[in-house]
C-alpha cells in the first residue's frame, strides 16, 4: 500500500469531529456530521449561548480548546477575520496532525459593490494559505466555502453539485472528500493550498445573485466532456 493510500485509510477511521464556530454554518455542519454517524462536539468562545442548540440536537458544546483537543478532525466555521484567533484559542498543540475543514472566507467589513463582496486578501494570497503558514502543524483543507449554509448538507438539486477543495496533506484531503461525498456533493480536488486563491473568490461569485436578485438557492457544477 502506498503512503498516500495508507493516510487515506487512516482518515477513514475518524469518527470524532469537533466544530469550531457556533454560527449558522457551524451548527449546520455539526448537525450534518451527526446525521451521518459522526460523534460531534461544537466549540464557542461562549459555550453557554449554545444551550438551546445542545438541547435540540444533543450535540455537546465546549470551548474551542476543549473541542479541538477532543476531536480527531475539526471544522473551522468562524468569520474569516476571526479565523486565526479561533485556531490560536483552540491551542496549536490540539491541531497537530489533524485534518481541518476550513470553510472560512476573507470577507471584509465593507458593503458589497453591485453584489460583489469585498475581501481583505489580494489575488495572489488566500486566507487559508495564511492560516496554514501560521499553523503548520495542522492539515487545512478548504471546502464548503462557496455555497450557503442551507445547501451544505445533502441539497436537493436535479444534478449533483460540485464542491471544490484543496490542501497540502493527502490524508486530510481524503477525509474531506469523504465528507463531501456523504453530504451529497461531487468533490473536485484542485490541488495544494495555493488553489485556495481561486476557491475562496468563488464565494464572491456565489453571492452576486443573492445580493442582486435575492436568489440564494444555487450551486456550482463542474462539467467535463
Amino acid at each position: 500500500m502506498s503512503k498516500n493510500a495508507d493516510k487515506g485509510e487512516t482518515m477513514k477511521t475518524i469518527k470524532r469531529v469537533g466544530v469550531l464556530g457556533s454560527g449558522v454554518v457551524g451548527q449546520t455542519l455539526a448537525k450534518g456530521l451527526k446525521a451521518h454517524g459522526y460523534e460531534v462536539r461544537i466549540g464557542s468562545r461562549s459555550p453557554a449561548k449554545l444551550a438551546a442548540f445542545v438541547t435540540e440536537t444533543t450535540i455537546p458544546s465546549g470551548t474551542f480548546s476543549a473541542v479541538a483537543a477532543w476531536g480527531e478532525a475539526l471544522v473551522l466555521s468562524v468569520l474569516g477575520k476571526a479565523a486565526a484567533e479561533a485556531l490560536m484559542e483552540a491551542l496549536p498543540q490540539n491541531l497537530a496532525g489533524k485534518p481541518i475543514l476550513d470553510t472560512t472566507n476573507p470577507i471584509g467589513d465593507e458593503s458589497p459593490e453591485d453584489g460583489v463582496i469585498k475581501c481583505f486578501t489580494g489575488p495572489n494570497r488566500s486566507l487559508m494559505e495564511e492560516l496554514q503558514a501560521t499553523f503548520p502543524q495542522a492539515h487545512l483543507v478548504k471546502a464548503f466555502n462557496s455555497v450557503g449554509s442551507s445547501l451544505m448538507v445533502n441539497p436537493k438539486f436535479k444534478e449533483k453539485p460540485t464542491m471544490f477543495y484543496c490542501g497540502n496533506n493527502a490524508g486530510a484531503k481524503a477525509f474531506a472528500a469523504r465528507i463531501i461525498e456523504q453530504f451529497g456533493w461531487e468533490g473536485a480536488d484542485m490541488g495544494t493550498a495555493v488553489a485556495a486563491r481561486a476557491i475562496e473568490p468563488l464565494a464572491q461569485l456565489w453571492c452576486i445573485p443573492g445580493f442582486r436578485e435575492n436568489q440564494w438557492t444555487h450551486a456550482f457544477r463542474l462539467l467535463r466532456l
